[in-house]
């Protein structure tokens, strides 16, 4: 049986955590800043979790994060 191959631009995006759950980077940081104030600015630095309709769709893409 083939490795799976792990999809590229999900191995730069996400990571998972030590109980297992996906994290993921906020968007919307670099194009059109100087319209959001500095608040929301510095909540997006901070991570969040992937939804979880999502978890099981972008844990298949990273397998081998683990």
């Amino acid at each position: 049986m083939p490795k799976q191959k792990s999809h590229s631009g999900s191995k730069k995006r996400f990571w998972l955590t030590g109980s297992g759950k996906v994290n993921r980077p906020h968007g919307g940081k670099n194009h059109k800043a100087e319209t959001k104030n500095r608040k929301r600015k510095r909540n997006l630095r901070q991570v969040t979790l992937v939804s979880s309709a999502q978890e099981n769709n972008v844990k298949k893409m990273i397998p081998y994060k683990d």
